[in-house]
This record gives C-alpha cells, sequence and structure tokens, in this order.
C-alpha cells in the first residue's frame, strides 16, 4: 500500500514555502483519487525527525492557544464564524489520538468534541445527518468530529447497511450540507488520517499485547481488517467527490504519530490565521469603569 509520495519534499532546513493547506489538499474536481499515491509515512513538509516535530508540536500549541482564545472571544462582539475539524481514517489511524494532542491547547469552555460510533435506535430513526447537526459548534467554537456523517458513505457502503442507491445518493447531499454550513460561517477542515496496512498492524497487535489497551480491540477490528481494500475504495471516493472549495480533505500521513500531530496541529493553525480572529474592542467606558472600580477597592489596592 505504500507508495511514493507524489509531492517533492522540501530540503531539511528549508523555509516552508507552501503551507500545508496547500501540499495535503485533495484538489476539487481534479478526478480520480489514488490513495496507494499518498505516502502513509511521508514527510510533505515540515520536521523529519521526532524530536524536532515534538518541538514544533509544543510551539504550535502557544500559537494555537492564542488563536483559539480569540477566536472565542470574538463570538462575544456577534461574530458568526465556527470552525469544525473532521477525522476520519482506518482504525488506529489515530483519530482519538490526534483529538487528545489537539485539545490539550484549547479552552474547553470553546470546544465542541463528538465521537460518533453506531447509531443508536433513536439515531436511526432520523435522517443520517441529524444526530450530526446537533452536534456542530456553535459561533467562537472549535468542533472536532471524531469520525462523521462520512460514515454513511463508509461503513454503510462497505458492509452493505443501505442500498447502493442510497449510499450513492449521500454524496451530493453531504457537499450541500457542507456547502450551507460553510456558507453560514463555518471553516470546515476534513483530514483523512493515513495510515498503511502494515503500521496497522503493528497498532492492533500493540493494543493486544498490553493488557491495558485491550478494551481499545475488539476482535470485530480483524474482521474490518479483512475488507481493507473495499475501504480504500471507499476512503478514494469520498474524497473525490467530496473535496469541494467549500470544504476540501486533507490527506495526512499517520504512519508518524508525532508527524500526525504536528501536521493537524499546522493545517488547524493556518486555517485560523487565515480567519485573523481578533479581540472585540470593549463595549463600554474603560476609564470610566476603571474610575468606579477603584472606588469600591481599599486603599493600596
Amino acid at each position: 500500500m505504500v507508495a511514493k509520495n507524489p509531492r517533492k519534499p522540501q530540503k531539511p532546513g528549508k523555509p516552508q514555502r507552501t503551507g500545508l493547506r496547500t501540499l495535503l489538499r485533495v484538489p476539487p474536481g481534479a478526478g480520480r483519487v489514488e490513495i496507494g499515491k499518498y505516502d502513509p509515512s511521508g514527510f510533505p513538509a515540515g520536521p523529519r525527525k521526532k524530536a524536532e516535530g515534538l518541538a514544533a508540536t509544543a510551539e504550535l500549541g502557544v500559537r494555537l492557544a492564542s488563536l483559539q482564545d480569540r477566536f472565542f472571544a470574538q463570538s462575544s462582539a456577534g461574530d458568526p464564524r465556527s470552525l469544525l475539524l473532521v477525522l476520519q481514517g482506518m482504525d488506529t489511524s489515530g483519530k482519538g489520538g490526534t483529538v487528545k494532542h489537539v485539545c490539550r491547547y484549547f479552552n474547553p469552555a470553546g470546544l465542541r468534541v463528538r465521537a460518533f460510533k453506531t447509531p443508536t435506535a433513536e439515531e436511526r430513526q432520523h435522517h443520517f445527518l441529524w444526530r450530526v447537526r446537533r452536534a456542530l459548534p456553535h459561533p467562537g467554537e472549535i468542533g472536532i468530529f471524531d469520525r462523521s456523517h462520512y460514515e454513511d458513505v463508509l461503513i454503510a457502503r462497505v458492509r452493505g447497511l443501505v442500498p447502493p442507491a442510497t449510499w450513492q445518493e449521500r454524496y451530493e447531499v453531504i457537499n450541500g450540507f457542507e456547502r450551507s454550513l460553510a456558507d453560514g460561517g463555518m471553516t470546515i477542515v476534513k483530514v483523512f488520517l493515513n495510515i498503511s496496512y502494515e503500521e496497522q498492524c503493528k497498532r492492533l497487535l500493540a493494543r493486544l499485547d498490553n493488557p491495558h489497551k485491550h478494551w481499545k480491540f475488539s476482535s470485530s477490528d480483524i474482521d474490518e481488517r479483512a475488507l481493507w481494500p473495499a475501504y480504500q475504495e471507499a476512503y478514494e471516493a469520498a474524497l473525490e467527490r467530496c473535496s469541494t472549495d467549500a470544504a476540501p480533505w486533507y490527506v495526512v500521513p499517520a504512519d508518524h504519530k508525532w508527524y500526525r500531530n504536528w501536521a493537524v496541529g499546522t493545517l488547524l493553525v493556518e486555517h485560523l490565521e487565515m480567519l485573523d480572529p481578533k479581540y472585540p474592542p470593549a463595549a463600554f467606558d474603560v476609564e470610566e469603569c476603571r474610575a468606579r472600580l477603584l472606588r469600591t477597592c481599599p486603599p493600596g489596592a
């Protein structure tokens, strides 16, 4: 499954001229997507050593915290914008791990995280987007989806949970849904965590070898692994048909966890900096309020 990275890597130490938003983006309308052409263990840009990656990610954390603080603050003045990070990938690709590493830098007050599992009985009674709409971030919030509405064109397709005509119609329904969110002020960052067949095997074995991780393993994981080719085909269709100008897909190499975390953090920084959040100006007379407050303070305060 491992293929050469189609993007020319930069030399170590060379300044990055092109952001990851460009390098990792699946170009809308570019035609057939072949996951095998994306190297899951590659380094399209940025650090190439673990120590460098961890240091770079820590630096990103400072920027993420500042950007999120301003992004959340500006909503208090009526700014309607929000941001949604969608994480998809095969089992063990690191969706939960990415959430953990991203969330550590954010103020929980401005964060909304949702992990989508098998639909409940109530959810199955509604349109497939019903549960997704209920989990969307509010103005000023950053939402993170661990799996998402794309499960309805992935596992639903591979496992035959719905007729082919049903999941085939969903691509355009999803595109229209995401376009409406973008029109309403939501920035959508969709990330496919690209892990190799070999690396997934190592991670599943590691879960079996560690009693503390048995809770993360299910015998069904082996059944799903047997369907790897079908899932790759389903992901290719989702990336090809649902990478749009309003909500493009980004393919992040996920064989190296530290690089995965750096890349997703960088994508978030680039998108937030593009939005240029600012602290809203005071809606009151600062000096007058200062004078009033000081009159209530004890001497020398």
